[in-house]
């Protein structure tokens, strides 16, 4: 979680937002912000200026003809493998749960619905269960170092017992309109050696669905190998290269 935060903005910006503004920051696409772009984000039907223009930074996953925008928050992929839990108040004051990756809304044929979150109700705490077995990592991948959206980040936590992996948790940011937790990716781990192989294996398994939609194709290799690098430190075994 720190280091997600930490990537996420600069100190300045830290110290002004809040966890529930972060957790709701709108989608990224430069299309939205442009109010005389197609936009069903903005005007259902209008359709979606992404899907044949630029779209260098947009999804390659859950996505819909409807919507290829992403979630731009970091600290929300962190809290995906952490499990974390949203709790919620309602203008009656009644009380409710919701898991991260329940919160958060894929586009479908309703993009301009992003989160679960009913009229007047808002975000009153993060509840982090105790975390797994293992180490944590979170890597940030983007065009420069400077507090930069991402192009692909990666969450994991992961434990060994042999050289064999016990715990796999895995989450994607930069992919989707929500963080994206990778079920396929841990099945793909859980009691396979802890080997280049395996996360590769893994990163196969995770981008299995992925779909690019011209500028963003690079996205799918990216992310592969930023999961199997972010994988690698974690489980502090060393990925060598050929003699």
């Amino acid at each position: 979680m720190a280091e997600a935060l930490l990537a996420g903005a600069s100190g300045q910006l830290r110290n002004k937002a809040s966890i529930g503004g972060n957790l709701l920051q709108r989608t990224r696409c430069s299309y939205f912000y442009d109010t005389a772009a197609a936009c069903n984000k903005q005007t259902a039907g209008a359709g979606c200026a992404a899907l044949e223009g630029v779209n260098r930074i947009h999804a390659i996953l859950g996505a819909s003809d409807a919507c290829i925008a992403t979630n731009p928050s970091d600290m929300a992929v962190a809290m995906s493998v952490l499990e974390a839990q949203i709790e919620l108040l309602e203008p009656n004051q009644s009380a409710r749960r919701v898991a991260i990756d329940d919160f958060y809304s894929l586009p479908g044929n309703t993009p301009h619905i992003e989160t679960v979150l009913r009229p007047g109700e808002m975000i009153t705490a993060v509840i982090l269960p105790p975390p797994p077995p293992g180490r944590q990592l979170y890597r940030k991948v983007r065009d420069r170092v400077s507090y930069e959206f991402a192009l692909i980040s990666v969450a994991v936590i992961i434990a060994t017992d042999r050289e064999t992996i016990t715990t796999a948790r895995v989450a994607f940011g930069a992919v989707a309109h929500k963080p994206w937790r990778s079920i396929d990716a841990e099945a793909a781990l859980k009691g396979r050696p802890a080997t280049l192989a395996t996360y590769q294996a893994a990163a196969d398994a995770a981008m299995s669905s992925a779909v690019g939609r011209g500028h963003n194709d690079f996205k799918i290799e990216l992310a592969k190998r930023t999961l199997c690098r972010t994988l690698a430190d974690a489980a502090q075994i060393s990925i060598g290269r050929p003699s």
